[in-house]
């Protein structure tokens, strides 16, 4: 009986001693490091860097010097090249060249389809420049051969031959050249139109292209007239049929328009200038080296 209680004494105890054994959370040692009893451990070896190390960390890292790189375009992939070929097969078997083909632009696209109002806009411009001259859609005529003459100083390289300008139309035809039609175009549009309100309709044409000399004298200088470049102007038509001649209506309305003349043409003659233009207007657009001659 005094057995039986000893050994469950001995158990009990045994069983609490193992319960209060601390845990240690580091991991178990390797057996194969462990001792023998009684052997003698080695201290911890000290790690020794290499000279070559040392020195290497002793001294400043110097970059390597970038690589050069090669210019020359790479190669063609292998398969971009036999679809090449097979292309140029083809086209040599349907008779094609594409070596003479031109190459595509592709700078240069398509332009845009035109609207409505610009397709408008473009039809009245055409229909404007219908029977117009001197490349001004204002100046209606027809563009004529060229004026040859036996008289050295006549003749007209570029004729025209005018009907209206700026609306207003001309008693005759005048055969002039492009000079003298812009610069009338400009005068009537500018001037002598906004001078009558509007009411102008009719310009009497005195003289245009005429082989003779000034002033209708014998043996005098060729005048404008026989090169074409210049115009006389003897009445003005408007619209209710009043008609104001340079001869008997230089008014203060005709006196205003004479003088602003100066600024179109070259030479500008009428009333009180020289005796020979006292029934009209003389307009040219002659290439004087002291400027403008307004008389």
């Amino acid at each position: 009986m005094r057995g039986l209680l000893a050994a469950a004494f001995l158990l009990l105890a045994g069983m609490a001693g193992a319960e209060g054994v601390e845990r240690s959370p580091r991991p178990p040692m390797n057996p194969a490091l462990l001792a023998a009893p009684g052997a003698a451990v080695d201290p911890v070896p000290t790690l020794v860097a290499a000279p070559t190390l040392v020195a290497a960390m002793a001294e400043p890292v110097v970059p390597e010097p970038a690589v050069a790189r090669s210019l020359r375009p790479k190669p063609r992939p292998k398969a971009l090249t036999d679809r090449l070929a097979g292309l140029k097969a083809g086209a040599n078997e349907a008779g094609l060249d594409l070596a003479s083909a031109p190459a595509p632009d592709p700078e240069v696209t398509e332009a845009p389809p035109l609207t409505r109002k610009e397709k408008r806009k473009k039809k009245r411009e055409a229909a404007s420049m219908e029977g117009a001259v001197c490349g001004i859609p204002a100046i209606k005529g027809e563009a004529i051969a060229p004026i040859t003459s036996k008289v050295e100083a006549c003749g007209v390289a570029d004729p025209v031959r005018v009907t209206s300008v700026a609306g207003v139309r001309l008693s005759q035809a005048a055969t002039v050249d492009c000079s003298i039609a812009k610069s009338l175009n400009a005068w009537v549009d500018e001037v002598a139109q906004p001078a009558f309100d509007g009411k102008l309709v009719e310009l009497q044409i005195a003289a245009h292209y005429i082989c003779r000399g000034r002033n209708n004298v014998k043996g005098a200088k060729i005048s404008e007239h026989g090169k074409g470049r210049a115009i006389d102007i003897s009445a003005f038509l408007l619209t209710d049929g009043t008609v104001l001649t340079v001869k008997q209506n230089y008014n203060k309305l005709l006196r205003k328009i004479y003088k602003a003349g100066c600024g179109y043409f070259k030479t500008t003659l009428g009333p009180g200038s020289d005796g020979y233009h006292e029934d009209h207007f003389h307009f040219d657009t002659s290439a004087r080296k002291g400027g403008a001659y307004c008389r």
